[in-house]
């Protein structure tokens, strides 16, 4: 079953049960998913719908943030009770040793033919994790160990 298919059976489930909350919050996810088909006129696969998913937690995470810091905590509360539900259908996080191991391979594959890497090849080398840590490790964290590697 997509990823897709699984999220519209979870709104027919909210549905049912009657949870307007967690019914919103997949809806909220549905018609973001049908925007960027009908934009770009495809039919999105899993990777896309993740990295659509991970496009709106952020969202939520800034949101949360700042609702926090103004005092709304009903609001903050609204927000990391929908963070919870669009978390429910990203792929598990990898550890960050798992996560450093992947950026060393990749560091030594791209530097394969001798040459030392520095700081200047961070794109290059971003270029090539993006793709197999995407949706599996937090990309700022990735970043991080990429300048490390890279020192």
């Amino acid at each position: 079953m997509s990823l897709k298919a699984r999220i519209t059976d979870d709104m027919k489930t909210a549905m049912k049960a009657k949870e307007t909350a967690k019914l919103g919050a997949i809806r909220l996810l549905l018609a973001a998913l049908k925007q960027k088909e009908v934009d770009e006129r495809v039919e999105l696969d899993d990777n896309a719908v993740i990295a659509i998913i991970e496009k709106l937690t952020k969202q939520r995470k800034d949101s949360f943030t700042q609702y926090e810091a103004a005092g709304r905590q009903e609001l903050a509360d609204a927000e990391k009770f929908e963070i919870a539900v669009l978390g429910a259908y990203l792929p598990e996080k990898m550890s960050t040793e798992e996560t450093n191991a992947i950026v060393l391979a990749a560091a030594a594959e791209i530097g394969a033919n001798g040459e030392k890497l520095g700081p200047a090849d961070m794109g290059k080398l971003m270029a090539v994790l993006k793709p197999r840590l995407a949706g599996k490790a937090d990309m700022a964290e990735v970043s991080k160990l990429v300048k490390a590697a890279l020192q």
